[in-house]
């Protein structure tokens, strides 16, 4: 019997890179739809993949997680800078995401949205309720870095780069960074996310930061012994005196919630993957699309 394996998709971040990579120097006249004038050129990229990673993997449990809206997160409403610089979402992606929404349901396929939080939060909950509930492998897939945190021995991360995928383990994490991943929180911290507004600490960049993370283990003991700080790193004691508060703002925003309440008495077989080929093949025909699923062509 073939173990029990949990994929776990952002939603957004399959969708709206699905999207870009289609519509790159494209007007909205020129993307694909289907004969009534539904987009389909993120669809068919999104369907696509996602059956091709059910497929690749033996996948027996499926999410996909979706982010509330912007505003209303509970990042958002403490900081209200919190991603304040990203601009709005073209209308033929909006309208994909609600397609999508509506199909995913109609197939049979569980999508989770949890008001306030994000969907790196769902996928953290989910993840680490996997790894204490059961002995089985989950994947996370989606190329935001900030889920790296959320590796262990039975969390490995699917990050597509260069039109290719890399299974990106713990191992991967530890071998590249030295550090084990709940300390990517830390390096966030320091570093902060100019593309989620996330501030980290002015003066203190890539090459400073892992290597404070390394020595020194979390920002906490970092600040404790700053007045004994080897120096080494002198250049940077009066950067990180400066930017105290904001370091830990920073961590407190780059740290993904794993224990969501309303998920303690979750059962996660209510993520089993029961879709029929016939549901399937009447979604893709709906769509006008043609796209590969469990080895034959549907739509």
């Amino acid at each position: 019997m073939l173990k029990e394996k949990l994929l776990l998709v952002d939603g957004f971040n399959l969708l709206s890179r699905g999207y870009f990579a289609t519509a790159y120097n494209k007007s909205e006249e020129d993307l694909t739809k289907t004969s009534d004038g539904i987009y389909t050129n993120a669809l068919r990229v999104f369907f696509q993949k996602l059956f091709n990673l059910i497929d690749q993997h033996d996948i027996s449990h499926l999410a996909i997680a979706w982010d509330v809206k912007r505003e209303e997160t509970s990042r958002r409403v403490k900081y209200d800078f919190y991603k304040a610089s990203r601009n709005a979402l073209p209308e033929p992606l909006i309208q994909q995401y609600e397609t999508l929404t509506r199909v995913l349901e109609a197939i049979g396929i569980t999508q989770l949205v949890v008001p306030p939080y994000e969907a790196d939060d769902v996928i953290g909950t989910l993840s680490t309720k996997w790894s204490n509930d059961t002995d089985n492998h989950c994947l996370i897939y989606s190329n935001d870095k900030d889920l790296l945190q959320l590796l262990d021995k039975q969390t490995t991360q699917i990050i597509a780069q260069k039109r290719q995928e890399t299974l990106y383990t713990i191992d991967h994490f530890q071998t590249e960074y030295g550090i084990d991943s709940s300390q990517w929180i830390d390096v966030k911290a320091l570093l902060g996310d100019a593309s989620d507004n996330i501030p980290g600490c002015p003066g203190v960049g890539a090459k400073s930061a892992l290597p404070l993370i390394q020595q020194y283990l979390n920002v906490e003991q970092l600040f404790e012994q700053l007045d004994g700080l080897d120096p080494k790193f002198n250049r940077y004691k009066k950067k990180l005196t400066d930017g105290k508060e904001s370091v830990f703002i920073s961590k407190e925003l780059a740290t993904i919630e794993r224990d969501i309440s309303l998920f303690d008495t979750f059962d996660l077989n209510e993520l089993k993957l029961e879709v029929e080929h016939h549901m399937v093949e009447e979604a893709m025909k709906g769509l006008e699309l043609r796209i590969k699923y469990k080895g034959k062509q549907v739509g």
